[in-house]
């Protein structure tokens, strides 16, 4: 009986032609992400102050501030793959809301920790906290997201949130640039950037972190009010909370569009009311179906990711160590954002439209045409920020279509897992790629910097992007389909 009344739920649920919970829980959701995206992005601009004032570099130029980079990435990225692996599974046993709130505040308090940083060793101890709760984040969210959207606009209601997500790593950069930069005449710089007044000359970019943390407190106080996911409680068995919760949603849809779609044909549904870190690993890797999809997902994310995070972190750090003064490199990366920010306002009109592997191949030749008119440019700041806009708006394309292709890859008693196990194990390439990218890019400038030197830089860079559109091609479609329908119990 259980299971007949949960699929019954999950049928209600599914006819909902619209986004049926309170138009503010997007904006909960989205001041989490907002946050997440602000810490992520934080470092591009503010990292050459952090090692000129506390790790002993001397110069912003200097190939010592990539070498210190590529770890600081790195671990992070450890860090995000603890937090992937070993919280999200929790989120599949004890429930979405609650881990929402354990993860946001893992978050916060890594990025407290990183305003306080002495040293270098304990900058990376606090940056591969707070990627330890990015990890379980990301993936939480992306799910939860994923299963109160209607089923027509999971790539559309993703895209809004992330939305947020772009204002943050906008604000990460801006803030970076205002108050970690030294004044400089327009275009070259903010003419008043603060990076080199009082307090903030040597610790601007500890003031970043601490905003940082206080969004995140922000973000978890409004989280408090989030329900929890309705098709996570039916597939526990919990049938009475699931339906009070798809009651207020139905009525919600009928307030917007009056009567409301007939019932779809139920979808079997079986109620787990446990289930452990194993059973969940076994739904994912011991089942054929499950594993190849996993595979594929996992491998999209492992060598996309690389071009992403040597992208979102370095892209000041490259610009600087191929001759670009601190405040300029962090103008162009910071105008070069509004490419990032252009990416939800695109996929909210058109997210839906194309399957969702499509994009991934979009990207990357996006990116590769960013990436030539960077080479190509010559130092004429104005095609820096038109190839840093198309090199970003390229390299985020891809990233909310896959957060939520990456959901509907797997089913609902081992979905945050799933997602987990796939984005987590993705960004140990994303960590060791892009430390070993900086590497290698610090080498080529040691070198000399020469006119061959820039599209070498960029198109190693976006090579590793190519590789996972490849591979994104050989996904399942899933657009437009219920989720228990993509992926059965």
């Amino acid at each position: 009986m259980e299971e007949k009344n949960a699929s019954e739920i999950i049928a209600r649920l599914d006819r909902l032609p619209v986004w049926s919970l309170p138009a503010t829980f997007i904006a909960v959701l989205g001041t989490g992400f907002l946050f997440t995206f602000f810490d992520i992005f934080d470092i591009n601009v503010s990292f050459i102050q952090t090692a000129l004032t506390t790790f002993g570099v001397s110069s912003p130029s200097s190939p010592e501030i990539p070498q210190l980079l590529g770890p600081v990435v790195l671990w992070n990225l450890v860090g995000y793959v603890i937090g992937a692996l070993a919280l999200t599974p929790l989120a599949d046993r004890y429930g979405r809301k609650r881990m929402l709130m354990i993860t946001m505040a893992i978050t916060g308090l890594g990025s407290l920790y990183n305003a306080l940083s002495p040293d270098y060793l304990n900058y990376l101890l606090a940056r591969t906290i707070t990627g330890i709760g990015v990890g379980a984040d990301l993936a939480i969210v992306n799910t939860y997201i994923n299963e109160v959207s209607p089923v027509n606009g999971r790539a559309k209601f993703t895209s809004l949130v992330f939305l947020f997500a772009t204002l943050g790593a906008f604000l990460g950069l801006w803030l970076g640039l205002l108050i970690t930069t030294p004044p400089a005449p327009f275009p070259l710089g903010l003419p008043f950037a603060l990076g080199t007044t009082g307090i903030f000359a040597t610790a601007g970019w500890r003031i970043m972190y601490g905003i940082g943390s206080l969004l995140a407190l922000i973000g978890l106080l409004l989280r408090v009010e989030l329900p929890e996911s309705p098709r996570w409680l039916a597939s526990k068995g919990r049938i009475m909370e699931a339906s009070k919760i798809v009651e207020r949603m139905e009525e919600a849809a009928r307030k917007k569009i009056g009567e409301l779609p007939p019932v779809p044909q139920h979808i079997e549904v079986k109620t787990i009311t446990e289930v452990s870190y194993k059973e969940a690993l076994r739904t994912i890797l011991g089942n054929r179906v499950y594993l190849k999809r996993w595979i594929i997902v996992m491998s999209m994310w492992f060598f996309g990711y690389i071009t992403v995070y040597t992208n979102a972190a370095g892209l000041t750090t490259i610009l600087s160590s191929l001759g670009y003064p601190s405040s300029e490199a962090g103008m162009i990366a910071s105008l070069g954002i509004l490419g990032f920010v252009a990416v939800p306002v695109l996929l909210i009109l058109f997210g839906d439209r194309l399957e969702r592997k499509v994009w991934v191949p979009i990207s990357a030749v996006i990116m590769l045409l960013g990436g030539a008119i960077m080479a190509e440019a010559g130092h004429n700041f104005f095609l820096e920020v038109l190839g840093a806009f198309v090199l970003f708006f390229g390299n985020n394309l891809w990233i909310p279509i896959s957060y939520a292709w990456t959901t509907e890859n797997f089913p609902t008693r081992a979905r945050v897992t799933g997602f987990g196990l796939a984005d987590g194990i993705g960004h140990i390439g994303g960590g060791i790629g892009a430390f070993l990218v900086a590497l290698q890019i610090g080498n080529i400038v040691s070198h000399g910097v020469t006119s061959n030197t820039p599209l070498e830089v960029f198109m190693l860079m976006i090579s590793f992007q190519l590789l996972s559109a490849l591979i994104s091609l050989a996904g399942i479609r899933t657009a437009k389909r219920r989720l228990d329908e993509i992926s059965p119990h």
